[in-house]
């Protein structure tokens, strides 16, 4: 049943459908921490990554069910972003709000990429205007994160655009899957050409480093920091290892890249990193993909995430759609089947966020800042995409 265009709509209801009665502050964003049952725990605090978010959410709702209340909704979103996160002094995006105050006025490569993909989305749900910010948001990038001798983006600025040390791939990633956004958006063929590189960059260079996986921590010098959180599982933007889900997640912005650009390794690549996170990161006694492993694909973080799973099928249809390969539709309805039982709260709607090892909640938490439902939703608009 997962791979029909029934299912997969039934199922973006049902999630909308948890966010919907509630998600909206009346003041300005919207609310960004939920309970199991829906209830709003914190209606205080805002997160760049979560306002983001909601707008993509909102704004695939309205392009693919014509529904006005989710065009408003979009144009509520960015409203909020442009008049809280921005910074129209520096350019900047505060990465936390507290009560409309800034709490935290780091600069995250990470968050001007959802702030991009925000953008995009806005362009295409009839927001004209957005055209402008997405080419301010793209030059405020490639002034204070980008890195030409590298050709990647560095990951953290202080309010006033000092740099970091830390380098990261999950800041270029998610930029690059902000170009693909803005260039289906717009059709400028900069963000088309940009995401190309960062794939390239990543996918190809970089993974050589560490033995064809994409590593996830970096010196200034980009070559791999090895050590760097190791032990700490606390820190859910750079976690230690080979993270499954990154894995995954590349192989799919790969294919998608390969529609607009097709080029023959963008193919083999996917599918040897989908190959080896599925061979790594599969949980042969509880199933599900497990969080990440080491160089040599022995388990480090043995618990499962919401949007490990989410990342993985989408990636699984679109090589079964490339490849006409069985196997990957079989590894497709096995992770939807296992997240059908231990993720999807059929009474409430929407996933759970983190299960143990043996697939057991963790907490009550079902979507603090951050999460949305955005990789969920997203992963059944890319599949169909396939199915249609």
């Amino acid at each position: 049943m997962f791979r029909t265009r029934e299912f997969l709509l039934k199922h973006i209801r049902h999630t909308m459908a948890f966010y919907d009665p509630i998600s909206v502050d009346p003041a300005g964003g919207f609310y960004h921490y939920y309970m199991d049952d829906g209830s709003i725990y914190d209606k205080d605090t805002r997160h760049l990554v979560s306002s983001t978010r909601f707008v993509f959410n909102n704004a695939m709702a309205w392009l693919e069910f014509s529904d006005e209340t989710y065009q408003a909704r979009v144009r509520h979103g960015i409203d909020f972003i442009r008049k809280v996160h921005f910074n129209p002094l520096s350019g900047g995006y505060a990465w936390e709000v507290k009560n409309g105050a800034v709490t935290d006025a780091t600069n995250q490569c990470y968050g001007l990429a959802f702030v991009m993909l925000a953008y995009a989305c806005a362009i295409r749900c009839g927001m004209d205007e957005a055209k402008v910010w997405l080419d301010e948001t793209y030059d405020t990038m490639e002034q204070h994160f980008w890195l030409p001798e590298y050709g990647v983006y560095a990951s953290e600025a202080s309010s006033v655009w000092v740099l970091d040390d830390y380098r990261g791939q999950n800041d270029n990633m998610h930029g690059c899957e902000a170009m693909l956004a803005a260039f289906e958006a717009t059709g400028e063929i900069r963000y088309l050409d940009r995401a190309k590189l960062l794939a390239a960059n990543f996918t190809q260079r970089q993974a050589a480093l560490t033995g064809g996986a994409i590593w996830e921590h970096f010196r200034t010098d980009w070559t791999p920091n090895l050590q760097y959180n190791k032990g700490n599982k606390t820190n859910i933007f750079r976690p230690w290892g080979i993270q499954t889900g990154h894995q995954t997640e590349w192989a799919k912005l790969l294919l998608i890249l390969d529609r607009h650009d097709p080029q023959p390794w963008h193919l083999a690549r996917a599918r040897e990193l989908f190959d080896e996170a599925m061979s790594s990161g599969w949980d042969e006694a509880h199933g599900g993909l497990i969080y990440g492993y080491d160089l040599d694909g022995e388990p480090y973080d043995q618990d499962k995430y919401f949007w490990v799973q989410a990342e993985s099928l989408a990636a699984a249809a679109l090589l079964a759609d490339r490849t006409g390969k069985e196997k990957y539709w079989q590894a497709y309805d096995k992770i939807w089947a296992y997240s059908w039982q231990h993720f999807v709260d059929h009474q409430h709607g929407a996933w759970y966020r983190i299960l143990s090892p043996d697939n057991q909640k963790i907490d009550q938490h079902k979507s603090p800042a951050g999460k949305t439902d955005y990789h969920t939703m997203g992963a059944c608009y890319e599949v169909l995409r396939v199915v249609d």
